[in-house]
């Protein structure tokens, strides 16, 4: 099996989208879900472009991606925020994430961060076990804090 890596563009955002809807239903979620399409593209790829992915693809068929943004720390500047990266499940533990994780990491080196940060969910046992192959640190002192569009406007 070829797996090969490359930057995503605006054509891949279906199927992009279609594998958010699988990570929702995986962690148990698949309600929260809200942004459509549009939203999604022009994020991407509109005036001011807020995300950028790398996508894996076999045989030209999309099985995984990773989208990043640039998130900036008070304490240690820019940084890469790993929103999310997303294999498809009959894909796992073939070695897509290990060279999406490399994108990421030489994305990251490229472009001068002081870092990368992201989630994972604590019952997610193979994730977590992914990243501490990488000796990442996992930090379990924050709660995560948010507020919903409709709460934003009820303010």
């Amino acid at each position: 099996m070829n797996i090969t890596t490359r930057i995503a563009k605006k054509e891949d955002c279906p199927r992009l989208l279609e594998l958010v809807h699988e990570l929702a239903l995986f962690e148990k979620a698949p309600e929260e879900v809200t942004v459509t399409l549009k939203e999604f593209e022009d994020a991407g790829f509109g005036e001011k472009p807020v995300w950028k992915a790398f996508v894996a693809e076999v045989d030209e068929v999309i099985i995984g991606f990773a989208l990043y943004y640039v998130r900036y720390s008070t304490w240690k500047g820019c940084r890469m925020y790993l929103e999310d990266l997303i294999i498809t499940e009959a894909m796992r533990g073939k070695g897509v994430g290990k060279l999406l994780f490399s994108e990421l990491i030489a994305e990251a080196k490229t472009l001068g961060f002081s870092g990368m940060v992201w989630q994972v969910l604590d019952w997610n046992e193979p994730a977590i076990n992914f990243y501490k192959k990488y000796e990442a640190s996992i930090d379990a002192g924050w709660l995560n804090a948010s507020l919903s569009r409709e709460q934003l406007l009820k303010l």
